[in-house]
C-alpha cells in the first residue's frame, strides 16, 4: 500500500478519477488564508480592492497598447473597446458570483477546482500563470517607454536603446522594464496593506493624468479623422478588440484577494463589477478624443501613444512630459497590482499541492509569502527585458481569454451542483450571459494570430509536463480525504 511521507495512506484512483476530483467548495473557505507556516492576514476593505482592480486594468491599453490597436481597426477602435469590454462584462459577471460564493486566493482557478476537477484547475491556473506573468512584464516594458519620454522631457536625453529595449526591438537588456517590477517587489515584500495603500495613490494619478489628457486633447479634435470609420471592417474590430482585451486583463484582481479581504463576500463582487464600469467609461472617453486628435493611420504602433498626441496639439512639451509622468506611476501600480495577483493564484497552487510548497509558506511579520514573491517577481522582470511587448500582449489576451471562458462554465456547473449555495450576487439571465460570456471569449480567442496559438500550445504543453511530472503526484486531494469524483 502506498503512503504518504506523513505515513497517511495515499487513495487509489483511476486515471479518470485522478483528473477530476474536485475539491469541495466548505473545504476551499476553510483553508483560506492557510499557508506553510502562517496565514494571511484579513487587513482589505471595499475601497481597497476596487483600487486593487483599476490599478490592475487601468493603463494597459490606453497608455501601453492603443497605438498598437488603431491601425487595425481604424477609428472604429472604439467599437473594438466596446467588444473588449462587453466580453469582459459577461465574464466579470460570473467572477463577481463566484468571489462572493467562493471568497479565496486562487480565483478562477480554485472556482475551477469546485466545479471541474483538479485538471481543468490546472489548466486554468497555467492559465493565469501566463496571463498576470507575461501582463506584468509585457507592462513592464511600456513602462520603459515613458521613462524615456519624461526623460527626454525634463532633461533632454533618453536612455540608450541597448539597455531600454528588449532584443528584437534595438536592444540587449530592458533595464527600465526590470527596475519597475523590483520596485513592485519591495512593495509587495511589505504587506498587502501597505501595497494597497501604495496603489491607492498611485491609481490617483493615473485618472487624473487621463482626464487631463481629454482635456487637452479635445482641443485638436477633427471630426474628419471619424470619416473613414470601417476601413478594415468588422474583421478588423474584431481583432483590434481581441489586442485591446488586454486592456481589461486585471479586473478580476480583486477576486485573488478573497483571502485578504475583511467582508470577502460582501465586498469582492462589488469591487469587480465597480472597477469594470469605471475603467470601461475612462478607456472609451480616452480613445474617442484619441481618434478625434490624431488620423488613424498616423498612429505608428509606440506605446507612448498619449504623450505624443498631447505634445501634437499643444506644441509645448510641458503637457507632454506631464502626461509621461503620470503614465510612469499609472503603469508602475498595474505592475504592482497584477504582480500581486499572480503571486496570490501561485500560492493557491502550491497549498494545492500542484506546485512546489515553498510557493505557499508565508512569512509570520508580514502576512505575505515572501519566497513567492521573490520568485515570481525575478521570472517577470526577466522576461520583460528580454521579451517584445507585441508578442506579450497577445499571449497575455489568449490565456485570459481562456482563463474566462471557464469561469463562465464554472458559474453554470456551480449552480446546477449546489444551488442553494448562498451567494452575495448573482449573474442575472443565467445560464444565457454565462454563455454569451463563454462566446465571446471563444470568438475573440479565434481572432487572434496563428503565431499567438502556437505560443499557446507550447505553453500549454509545458503545463501539462508540469502536471504530469509534479502536480498529480503531490496534489493534496491524493494524500487526504475530502474530495470529490
Amino acid at each position: 500500500m502506498r503512503v504518504s511521507e506523513h505515513g497517511r495512506p495515499l487513495r487509489t484512483e483511476g486515471p479518470g478519477a485522478v483528473l477530476t476530483r474536485r475539491k469541495p467548495v466548505e473545504r476551499l473557505i476553510a483553508e483560506g488564508g492557510q499557508g506553510e507556516g502562517g496565514s494571511l492576514r484579513r487587513t482589505l476593505g471595499l475601497w481597497q480592492l476596487t483600487m486593487i482592480s483599476i490599478g490592475a486594468t487601468l493603463g494597459t491599453g490606453i497608455f501601453v497598447v492603443l497605438g498598437e490597436a488603431v491601425p487595425k481597426a481604424g477609428p472604429a477602435v472604439i467599437l473594438s473597446f466596446v467588444l473588449a469590454g462587453l466580453t469582459a462584462l459577461f465574464s466579470a459577471l460570473s467572477y463577481a458570483e463566484l468571489a462572493g460564493a467562493i471568497p479565496v486566493a486562487g480565483s478562477s482557478y480554485s472556482y475551477a477546482y469546485a466545479t471541474m476537477g483538479e485538471f481543468v484547475a490546472w489548466v486554468c491556473g497555467w492559465c493565469l500563470v501566463l496571463e498576470y506573468g507575461v501582463s506584468v512584464a509585457a507592462v513592464a516594458v511600456g513602462w520603459g517607454q515613458y521613462v524615456n519620454e519624461l526623460l527626454d522631457g525634463i532633461f533632454g536625453f533618453t536612455l540608450p536603446a541597448a539597455i531600454s529595449a528588449p532584443p528584437g526591438q534595438g536592444g540587449w537588456f530592458n533595464l527600465p522594464a526590470l527596475v519597475v517590477v523590483l520596485l513592485a517587489l519591495v512593495f509587495l515584500l511589505g504587506g498587502a496593506r501597505e501595497s494597497a495603500r501604495a496603489n491607492t495613490i498611485m491609481v490617483s494619478v493615473k485618472i487624473i493624468a487621463l482626464l487631463l489628457f481629454c482635456a487637452i486633447g479635445f482641443q485638436g479634435f477633427r471630426s474628419g479623422n471619424y470619416a473613414d470609420f470601417l476601413p478594415y471592417g468588422v474583421t478588423g474590430v474584431s481583432a483590434a478588440g481581441a489586442t485591446l482585451f488586454f486592456s481589461y486583463i486585471g479586473f478580476d484582481a480583486a477576486s485573488t484577494a478573497g483571502e485578504e479581504a475583511k467582508n470577502a463576500q460582501r465586498d469582492l463582487p462589488r469591487a469587480i463589477m465597480l472597477s469594470l464600469v469605471i475603467v470601461t467609461g475612462l478607456y472609451v472617453l480616452v480613445a474617442i478624443v484619441a481618434v478625434g486628435a490624431r488620423p488613424w493611420r498616423a498612429f505608428s504602433g509606440s506605446e507612448a501613444t498619449l504623450s505624443g498626441i498631447m505634445k501634437d496639439v499643444t506644441g509645448q512639451d510641458i503637457w507632454a512630459v506631464l502626461l509621461a509622468a503620470g503614465a510612469v506611476v499609472a503603469i508602475a501600480s498595474v505592475v504592482l497590482t497584477v504582480l500581486y495577483g499572480q503571486t496570490r493564484v501561485v500560492f493557491a497552487m502550491s497549498r494545492d499541492g500542484l506546485v512546489p510548497p515553498i510557493f505557499s509558506r508565508v512569512h509570520p511579520r508580514s502576512g505575505t509569502p515572501r519566497a513567492n514573491t521573490v520568485i515570481v517577481s525575478l521570472f517577470c522582470g526577466v522576461l520583460a527585458a528580454a521579451v517584445p511587448l507585441g508578442n506579450l500582449a497577445d499571449a497575455t489576451s489568449i490565456g485570459t481569454l481562456f482563463a474566462f471562458a471557464l469561469v463562465n462554465v464554472a458559474v453554470v456547473v456551480l449552480r446546477r451542483t449546489q444551488p442553494a449555495m448562498k451567494r452575495t450576487f448573482r449573474v442575472p439571465l443565467s445560464p444565457l450571459l454565462p454563455a454569451l460570456g463563454f462566446g465571446f471569449c471563444v470568438w475573440l480567442m479565434g481572432s487572434l494570430s496563428t503565431v499567438t496559438w502556437v505560443v499557446f500550445g507550447i505553453w500549454m504543453v509545458l503545463g501539462l509536463a508540469v502536471y504530469f511530472g509534479y502536480g498529480v503526484r503531490h496534489s493534496r486531494l491524493a494524500r487526504t480525504p475530502g474530495g470529490e469524483k
